[in-house]
């Protein structure tokens, strides 16, 4: 890009802006079940507002803006009450789920650095279903993962194995509430007996579910501890801008006490210039999701949330049965929350995902790992509440129509040569080949997908890593 000599006028700036939107997701219909959580025209109104309101403050000097520290402390006092913690459990504001996750997992090497120096690898427990995010912040941190499968039918961990997998060099165990391929809850628990006899961080993970899980309890669902009052439980994360409809981004880091967080907070005076204190990985950051996520718990209210919720809950019920009802595909496990995935054993999944794309619905394709098959998954928020009956009519006419469709000839080259290529070393000009025989090429992607999904469902992973990444790094390009 090359920015105007002159400058343009604000009505052709947003023209332009809003042009560049034609091929997005078209989420304000109620129709995409991932990515955006809508919560209504009137709710966003006012957290746009808050957000502009405060969107030139800026959160890297809290001594200055002493409106972003009460915001901040307002909305970690509401988290710790939220999640049952009591008066010593503190907590800070960040841009997501992933920030949240990768101050979690720093404050926990920290804390073993200073209380095990002898430990000259860490090493985290994570379950096959942990959030990628995980896996981010131990590249990010240097950790190791440990991986642990999950139970092939429930899809939880199993505590025996994560116990079994415990080394000296282990300082981090997680579990999730609920997991975000299939939407169940692991026995957080148990976990937390682990964590306290063998004197380990724990790490709930309820970015998705954190939020909305204590209103499904209060509408009698049967959802079993996994926060602060599980004692082993040292860190969860929770974000707002999922369940709880703020803007994005939005989310929560809390500690059982002050002691676990400081090893969160960054601080450097070594260097002329100003001292720098973070309580987050970002420095400067606008006060606008703050604010925002502040305006709409307040606006929405207690009450306002148990109702979202009550709908949500019966949206979740009603298309889990309509899916069980459905010749040819099933349920992956029964979802504990509003997370729900389905897979089949006869029809390609990518065909379906296309299909239903066709029909203006955005379903999210998952590939298989380890014991979990490619499957389809479905974030179901309050904007997709009343669409219930048309997703599943559309569904099973797609179902129908996928199972005609045959295998794409690229997907069985793949399958059928993967002995004869070492496809974690491919070079990026054979991956430009393999790409531009699926349809890909200077960055543009086809219309339908299940080709694409295929070829990387059928390589492992660490190929379908390199992969990808390749492919992204030539996407931005100028």
């Amino acid at each position: 890009m090359k920015i105007s000599e002159k400058g343009m006028s604000e009505q052709a700036v947003l023209a332009q802006l809003e042009a560049f939107r034609k091929d997005d997701l078209k989420w304000q219909e109620g129709r995409a079940f991932g990515y955006v959580f809508d919560p209504g025209k009137d709710v966003m109104a006012v957290g746009k507002r808050a957000y502009n309101a405060f969107l030139s403050e800026n959160g890297l000097d809290f001594t200055v803006f002493r409106s972003l520290q009460r915001l901040e402390r307002d909305l970690a006092a509401f988290g710790a009450r939220h999640l049952r913690g009591d008066e010593h459990v503190v907590g800070n504001f960040s841009s997501g789920g992933t920030e949240s996750i990768i101050l979690a997992v720093k404050a926990a090497r920290d804390y073993h650095r200073e209380k095990r120096p002898d430990i000259k690898c860490p090493e985290m427990i994570l379950p096959t279903t942990a959030h990628a995010a995980f896996h981010k912040a131990a590249h990010y941190l240097d950790i190791n993962v440990v991986s642990v499968a999950v139970d092939p039918q429930s899809f939880k961990v199993r505590a025996d194995d994560v116990r079994q997998a415990i080394t000296a060099n282990t300082i981090m165990m997680v579990g999730s509430a609920p997991s975000y391929a299939q939407g169940v809850i692991d026995p957080i628990t148990e976990l937390g007996d682990i964590a306290l006899e063998k004197d380990l961080w724990l790490h709930t993970d309820a970015c998705m579910g954190g939020f909305l899980l204590p209103y499904f309890k209060r509408l009698g669902e049967p959802v079993p501890d996994f926060d602060f009052s599980v004692p082993g439980v040292s860190s969860i994360s929770m974000d707002l801008h999922k369940y709880a409809y703020s803007p994005k981004g939005a989310s929560l880091v809390l500690y059982r006490h002050k002691n676990l967080r400081q090893h969160q907070i960054f601080a450097c005076s070594s260097w002329i210039g100003y001292t720098i204190i973070n309580n987050a990985v970002q420095s400067s950051k606008s006060g606008g999701p703050m604010a925002a996520a502040w305006a709409v718990l307040n606006y929405v209210g207690d009450t306002g949330y148990l109702e979202i919720a009550r709908k949500n809950l019966a949206a979740v019920k009603k298309i889990a049965a309509g899916i069980e009802a459905i010749d040819g595909i099933r349920l992956l496990a029964q979802p504990q929350m509003s997370l729900v995935a389905f897979t089949s054993d006869t029809v390609n999944v990518f065909h379906i995902i296309d299909e239903m794309n066709a029909r203006g619905w955005y379903i999210q394709p998952a590939l298989s790992f380890d014991n979990s098959p490619a499957h389809i998954h479905l974030s179901i928020n309050a904007s997709n509440v009343g669409w219930e009956k048309d997703l599943l009519k559309d569904l099973e006419a797609c179902v129908r129509t996928a199972a005609t469709l045959p295998e794409g000839d690229l997907v069985k080259m793949v399958r059928g040569g993967l002995e004869q290529i070492d496809l974690e070393n491919v070079s990026d000009e054979d991956i430009k080949g393999l790409l531009a025989m699926a349809g890909i090429g200077e960055g543009s992607l086809p219309d339908r997908m299940a080709g694409i999904n295929g070829v990387l469902d059928a390589l492992p992973a660490k190929a379908r890593e390199k992969i990808l990444t390749s492919f992204v790094n030539d996407l931005f390009v100028q």
